[in-house]
């Protein structure tokens, strides 16, 4: 039964004040729809590291938007997808949207417990955000003006999480995207250097990109004392995953929504307009 058929039903959103999973409630309050957000502090108390939160959590929801922290790829992401999966059907959850990641072998096998329920299910399987440059690790480079990363020509099909929140949302308030996997990016590839190039060129700010090794970027996280799981999940992403594999384009934005992905340049100006990356305004 989709929610559609069941006069707009309760979704709990796991992540709900993440990248896109913040982006996900809004948009369905702004459709008046019964959200929930499932987080340690959040309107369902809800924590992955604390199983027992769980099944409190989702009873009475008929959707559970599910993105995973800090990622699929990690350690124990499987079992932890596996025990929600039985836990939703075991409390009457009849739907799932699971944001899942490219080119992960660990993701894939996460995607594979979802599609194999008897959930109403859709997987939106992403590349890198857009946001990760305005809203995550590499926003304090960016204001310093030199982004150093380990990652050198190999090109990434960025997305934006507007848009994956926009798949997401659809597949939650409309007929249509049951047991559909949706993998999708941006509509260009591009490096983190012309990444870093574009957004120096909009924001009129000189910003210096250098490529750096592997171990000494792990050195520089360690040093701004970033947890050991982080470290080690994004020295993962720069190794396993930025290796060129996912270095193609993907229509997953056109086959939900009908429209072309969000192009990176787009984002950087309605991103600068905020000032987000002017130093004197954090």
């Amino acid at each position: 039964m989709n929610a559609t058929q069941n006069n707009k039903a309760n979704t709990l959103v796991l992540g709900g004040k993440g990248k896109t999973g913040s982006r996900v409630v809004a948009r369905l309050r702004e459709l008046g729809w019964p959200v929930f957000v499932g987080s340690r502090s959040g309107d369902r108390s809800f924590d992955w590291e604390n199983q027992a939160t769980w099944e409190k959590a989702i009873q009475g929801m008929h959707t559970l938007y599910v993105s995973y922290f800090p990622d699929l790829a990690v350690p124990g992401a499987v079992d932890a997808i596996q025990t929600l999966t039985d836990l939703a059907i075991k409390n009457g959850v009849q739907q799932m949207v699971l944001l899942s990641g490219r080119g992960e072998a660990e993701a894939q096998a996460c995607e594979n417990i979802v599609m194999a329920s008897p959930l109403n299910w859709t997987i939106v399987r992403a590349s890198w955000f857009f946001q990760n440059f305005s809203e995550g690790y590499m926003l304090e480079p960016i204001l310093a003006g030199h982004v150093a990363l380990p990652a050198g020509d190999i090109p990434e099909p960025f997305v934006d999480a507007e848009d994956i929140a926009e798949v997401a949302v659809a597949a939650i308030t409309q007929p249509g995207h049951s047991r559909k996997l949706y993998e999708v990016s941006g509509p260009r590839l591009l490096t983190f250097k012309q990444a870093i190039e574009i957004i120096g060129q909009e924001t009129g700010k000189p910003i210096v990109y250098e490529q750096v090794p592997m171990e000494d970027y792990k050195a520089m996280l360690k040093a701004y004392d970033l947890p050991d799981n982080f470290v080690w999940l994004i020295s993962y992403l720069f190794t396993e995953v930025l290796d060129g594999r996912n270095a193609k384009l993907a229509n997953g934005v056109q086959e939900a929504l009908g429209r072309p992905a969000t192009d990176f340049t787009d984002y950087v100006k309605r991103t600068a307009a905020t000032g987000v990356w002017n130093s004197e305004t954090v």
